[in-house]
Order: C-alpha cells, then sequence, then structure tokens
C-alpha cells in the first residue's frame, strides 16, 4: 500500500491480524508499520551496496506520538537513507550503540576481568569507589561518550561532596561517605585504570583520563617527635599498668618497633615468626610476601607472647576463630591519653621511617625496611634526609681533614676579610 504519509493517513489506517505497511509514495523506503495492537511505528529499509541484489536492511525510527510527527519521521528517514547510500549500514551502527557498554556496565566487567593481580583489600575499596562514587555521576553514560568535559565535571563534583552519604548498611554497619579532593583525585586514578581496561577490551581507542590534571594528593605524612615518642611511651606503660588489653598494646608496640602495616601485624601467625633468624616471614601483604626484620625490641613483645594451642594467630579473636581486630579502638584511647589526637595508626609507619632517616639509614634501606614494592613510595621520605645529608657530609670532611693532618679555620679569624662566613683556609 502506497501514499503519501501524513497525519491523516496515519490515522486512517486501521490495524489486521498481523502487521500491516504503508510506504510513502514520494520518499522510497520510507515507511509506517501498524501492529495488530494499533502501535503506529515509522520506519525506512533500503539495500546496502549491490542494488537490487544488495541484503535488505530496516532501521525503526520512532513511534508515532511525541516526539515522531510525520513530517519529523521523514527528516529522519532521509537522513538514514543518505547514510546507507554513501555506504554506511545505520542499521547495524544502530544496533552497535545498543550493545556499547555503560560506564556502569564497564565497572561491572572490570571488577570481573580486569582485578586478577589486585589484593582483596585494594578490590574493596575499589568497589566502593565505584558504588559510592562513578556508578552514582558517570554509571549512565555510554563509555564511548565519555567526554574529558565529563571526568572534570565528576572530580570537581566528588571534591565538593556531591557523592557523599551516611547510610546503615546493615544491622550494624554504616557506610559514611564525605568525598574531598583526594578522594576525587584518588577516584579519577581508578577510573583511568577501568578506561585502560575499555581501550584493552577495545570498547574505546584512547583513555580519556589521561591528561586529566587532579588535585595534589596531601598524604597526610605524619611523624612522630622524640618529645611525642615519649609522651607515648608513657602512655603505653601507663595503660599496662591499668589492665588495657594486652593483646592490642602488644600489637601498638610491634607497629612502633618495626614499620609494619596494621594489618600484618594483627593477622600475623606462628608459623611466619623466625626467632632463629630474627624475621617475620608473612606470606602474604599489601606487596606481597614479605620479610620483616625483628630488632631486639621486637622480639621482646613476640617472646612475651603465650601461644594459644588451639589458635595459629599470634594475636587470637577471644570470641572466633579468627585474630584480633580491635587496634583501632585501642589506639584511640591510647592517642587521646598521650595528646596526639591528630596522630593516625598508619603514622607510626611514618614515624618509624623518620627517625631512620635521621639515623642515617638511605632511601633504598628505608625501603627495604617497609617492604615498599615502588621505589617512589619510599621517595616522600627524601626531605628528611637533609640533616642527616649534612652531618654525613660534617664527619666525612673532618675524617679527611684528619688524614691530612689539617686544622680549620675561618679566613676572617686571620683579619682577612670575606663575604662569606662559610670560607674555609687550611693550615698547619
Amino acid at each position: 500500500m502506497a501514499t503519501r504519509i501524513t497525519k491523516r493517513s496515519v490515522d486512517e489506517i486501521q490495524p489486521a491480524g498481523k502487521d500491516r505497511f504503508l510506504w510513502d509514495s514520494e520518499l522510497t523506503g520510507f515507511g509506517l508499520k501498524v501492529t495488530p495492537a494499533g502501535r503506529r511505528v515509522y520506519l525506512c529499509q533500503f539495500r546496502l551496496e549491490g542494488g537490487r541484489r544488495g541484503r535488505l536492511r530496516r532501521y525503526t525510527i520512532g513511534t508515532h506520538g511525541a516526539p515522531w510527527t510525520p513530517e519529523q519521521a521523514r527528516s529522519e528517514a532521509k537522513r538514514i537513507l543518505g547514510l546507507a547510500a554513501n555506504g554506511h549500514d545505520p542499521a547495524n551502527e544502530k544496533q552497535q550503540e545498543r550493545k556499547a557498554p555503560t560506564v556502569a556496565e564497564l565497572c561491572d566487567q572490570y571488577l570481573l576481568h580486569g582485578c586478577a593481580t589486585k589484593k582483596a583489600s585494594t578490590l574493596a575499596t575499589d568497589r566502593g569507589r565505584i558504588e559510592r562514587h562513578i556508578k552514582p555521576l558517570l554509571g549512565r553514560l555510554k563509555v564511548k561518550d565519555v567526554t574529558k568535559a565529563d571526568v572534570r565535571r565528576f572530580l570537581q563534583d566528588v571534591a565538593d561532596g556531591k557523592t557523599a552519604v551516611d547510610v546503615k548498611t546493615g544491622a550494624r554497619g554504616r557506610a559514611i561517605v564525605k568525598g574531598g579532593k583526594g578522594t576525587a583525585s584518588r577516584t579519577v586514578g581508578l577510573l583511568g585504570g577501568i578506561f585502560s581496561f575499555a581501550v584493552d577490551q577495545d570498547y574505546v581507542a584512547s583513555n580519556v583520563i589521561r591528561g586529566i590534571r587532579r588535585f595534589p594528593d596531601k598524604r597526610g605524612d605524619r611523624f612522630l617527635s622524640a618529645a611525642e615518642l615519649a609522651r607515648l611511651g608513657d602512655a603505653l606503660r601507663s595503660m599496662e599498668q591499668t589492665g588495657s588489653n594486652a593483646l592490642g598494646l602488644a600489637i601498638i608496640k610491634l607497629l612502633i618497633f618495626t614499620g609494619a602495616r596494621k594489618g600484618e601485624i594483627e593477622g600475623l601467625q606462628w608459623n611466619e615468626v623466625d626467632f632463629e633468624r630474627g624475621l617475620l616471614r608473612l606470606r602474604d601483604s599489601k606487596t606481597g610476601q614479605k620479610a620483616i626484620i625483628l630488632n631486639p625490641p621486637a622480639l621482646e613483645v613476640l617472646v612475651g607472647m603465650n601461644r594459644l594451642e588451639d589458635s595459629p594467630y599470634v594475636f587470637p579473636a577471644s570470641r572466633s576463630d579468627g585474630h584480633y581486630e580491635g587496634t583501632p579502638k585501642l589506639w584511640q584511647a591510647l592517642r587521646r591519653k598521650a595528646v596526639l589526637n591528630d596522630v593516625r595508626l598508619h603514622d607510626l609507619r611514618h614515624s618509624f621511617a623518620s627517625v631512620a632517616v635521621a639515623g642515617g639509614a638511605s632511601l633504598p634501606i628505608i625501603g627495604a625496611l617497609l617492604g615498599h614494592g615502588n621505589a617512589s613510595t619510599t621517595q616522600r621520605y627524601a626531605h628528611l634526609s637533609d640533616d642527616p645529608l649534612s652531618e654525613a657530609s660534617a664527619r666525612t670532611s673532618a675524617s679527611i681533614r684528619d688524614m691530612m693532618g689539617e686544622s680549620t679555620r675561618r679566613i676572617g679569624d686571620q683579619g682577612e676579610s670575606s663575604g662569606d662566613a662559610s670560607v674555609f683556609k687550611f693550615t698547619r
């Protein structure tokens, strides 16, 4: 049936027991389908390369009604038919568009197939950032449609707290998400990894995150001074005398003396303790297998621990088969007593490194002590080495001076003028 498709002709055609078609008498390939239920759908059909022998393709424009009027559908049909005439396959392109994943779908695929080498703790953090920040703000966008402007807006929105929530996550659980610049920068970093996965999967040709400037990630490294360490020691001894949890206090001591991570010590098992060689041989850590040197104070802590026959853990839980996990709560009480309210438990690790630097240890040595997987991680302590370097230089020059049988005195001591008071003159 062929006639010009107008509002009148669309309204007049009635449904039948099967699909009916009305083809436009002026624009070849433009038509209307009427379903048995009375639904009116605009469409166009065309043949691909090969003329009359080419493969027939049909493209659905949309259902009659807002927004599709006969004239709007006609204009869209002209566009589609024009693309087909120039060698495109609009029907296939539309199908591929529907198959293209959204950012939310990409994130799900990434967690399933793109994180094989990540630790469970890192994956948990990634899932939190995906569910709390990425999906709410970018999840509905097609991966291929994400622009740098979208990413910059996302960065600012997370920094401004637009994804902040405080919700219950079960009978006792609670999720507090604040956002902020640090969270924004780290989440965009994760997004960069997710889009690298998208490139590998051929969803996009390039990583749109590359080149996005993030907020400086202020790590918040806090180092305890000698006076603060003294207060911490006093507070530890006081809490020991008043009967605070002995396991938790022992864990905190080991964190202070070894620079280890909380999870490495809380989950420590006796078969990982090598008293003979003075080592903790961790089967797993943030950076994989790892050895931690047991110095005398650390050994003293471990030697004083009672071993339970029915638990593999050095610090067993009292109400389960697992290990003790109450260190953070105990630390809150300890730092209040020591008046160190801005000090995190992890800052004990930084303090261990800072004291090592002050003692003249090199950055590679510190990296080995802390078990850093990347030298750049240790580099954060480089600025602490200025004074030890000066002292090392002074000691070295003094040794050279003694070997040469020389003594030094300032030029100014001989009445000679100099604009630089640090210039020296050798005399016998």
